[in-house]
């Protein structure tokens, strides 16, 4: 709503809305194929949500060293995590790659009759210019990732294979596969790549609607390249909004220890289910220092399966900008608490438009899922069917309007009087407010014009 001339007369109604958006795709369809557009669709199958995916094959079962070391962790409480990684260690693999640099062409050039070129070459010195009009070694990378299928699926991290010439993919029992990437997602830096092989050892996906903060997790992957190491921690807090990220993904933040090569790697929680892809770190330097954050597998599994069938990635979208609600925007709205996600502007006939929401909606729920942080929303609509309907519960501060909107004045009006008498300011004009009757005559100046507006007030 427009700004209103008299603001501080002006009550205001606090009020809940039930609204029903048509969720449209907008620009949110991107082909996102990396090197092929159309897979098996055994591999979709792997993804399916509420697909209870084959067990992988039993592990031996443990020594008794093994067994009285679980029993004394046991009796003090703590996690074992032992059979847990016997039995799906093998699933999750080291992923590397190598991408091709460019021949360089080279910056500073000197010529063998400078003198400077017959210093460098006496001190074996290689001079500016030498070694760079031969190719570029290529950049290699590593990272990990866990088998969905056992002809070869794979979910890793888009930052782990972006750009990659060539991938490779290394068991636990040391058998390496050249592997293809079938499509690639930045927005939720998901990725799903394949080796042709069969009867491969899986993983099982879990459920991230039901972890809670205090709960203990494990992650398995190739920190700085030793392979199917495993570390352990709890998660610190659920849907979390990474600073300078996009809101597509409510992460999951843990203290696991993730260190470069975990990238892409699988984050179990204690029933060995994979509730999220291990993909970021936050650090003042460089290292792990406590925080780390998952992807949570709900996600990852929406986008892979859309990037096994088609190899590309459509989500729904209602055309707002949202943000966090703090303690002092939940005062002036009138809510109780800091929650939901407050709307800062609405895309121009977008869906959120068209269904009535406006800058200054407080969107509290999805389909009846509360939401908390702002981050929610984002990957509630995002996961939806682009032309399905979404029901938003929303909390609106509304204006009612006044006096002065009855009288229709209007923004960047000057009072100069009423009813005859000059006012030079504020309280003069409460005062005269104050002294006049029912009826009123406001002098005003509009631009270049002075007129008269009829007043009456409450």
């Amino acid at each position: 709503m427009n700004p209103k001339f008299e603001p501080s007369l002006t009550p205001l109604r606090r009020a809940t809305a039930l609204c029903v958006i048509a969720i449209a795709l907008g620009a949110c369809s991107r082909d996102l194929s990396a090197q092929s557009t159309h897979a098996a669709a055994a591999g979709a199958s792997a993804l399916a949500a509420g697909a209870d995916p084959a067990p992988a094959p039993a592990a031996a079962p443990p020594s008794p060293a093994v067994q009285a070391g679980t029993a004394e962790l046991a009796l003090r409480g703590l996690p074992d995590f032992s059979a847990l990684v016997d039995r799906y260690g093998p699933a999750v693999v080291n992923v590397e790659v190598v991408e091709k640099a460019q021949a360089g062409a080279g910056g500073l050039q000197l010529s063998p009759n400078d003198p400077f070129y017959d210093f460098f070459r006496r001190f074996g010195i290689p001079a500016p210019g030498e070694g760079q009009r031969g190719n570029v070694p290529p950049a290699r990378g590593a990272g990990s990732g866990f088998i969905i299928n056992s002809d070869g699926y794979i979910l890793t991290n888009t930052h782990v294979v972006a750009n990659a010439d060539e991938v490779t993919v290394r068991l636990t029992d040391r058998r390496e596969f050249p592997a293809k990437v079938i499509g690639a997602d930045e927005r939720t830096d998901v990725a799903v790549i394949k080796i042709n092989a069969s009867n491969l050892p899986i993983v099982k996906l879990g459920d991230p609607a039901r972890i809670k903060p205090g709960q203990w997790v494990l992650a398995i992957g190739s920190p700085f390249g030793f392979e199917n190491s495993a570390t352990a921690g709890i998660i610190s807090a659920t849907s979390r909004s990474v600073p300078g990220e996009n809101n597509y993904v409510p992460f999951i933040q843990t203290d696991v220890a993730v260190n470069p090569g975990n990238s892409g790697g699988p984050l179990f929680n204690m029933a060995g289910e994979v509730i999220g892809i291990n993909s970021q770190i936050f650090s003042r330097t460089g290292g792990f220092m406590g925080v780390s954050f998952a992807i949570p597998i709900d996600v990852a599994r929406n986008v892979g399966e859309q990037l096994i069938k088609t190899g590309r990635v459509v989500r729904g979208r209602i055309g707002v900008t949202i943000q966090d609600v703090n303690a002092q925007l939940a005062e002036s709205f009138g809510l109780a608490r800091p929650h939901g996600a407050l709307v800062s502007s609405v895309e121009k006939d977008g869906p959120a438009a068209r269904a009535g929401i406006v800058p200054g909606d407080v969107i509290l729920s999805v389909g009846g899922h509360a939401i908390e942080r702002y981050g929610e929303l984002s990957g509630a609509i995002a996961a939806m069917r682009p032309g399905a309907d979404a029901s938003l519960t929303v909390w609106r501060v509304e204006e009612v309007a006044g006096p002065a909107q009855a009288a229709e004045v209007e923004p960047g009006d000057i009072i100069l009087g009423i009813n005859g008498k000059r006012v030079h300011t504020a309280k003069e004009l409460q005062d005269a407010t104050q002294a006049a009757g029912k009826n009123v005559a406001l002098l005003i100046q509009r631009g270049d014009a002075q007129i008269f507006v009829p007043l009456r007030l409450p």
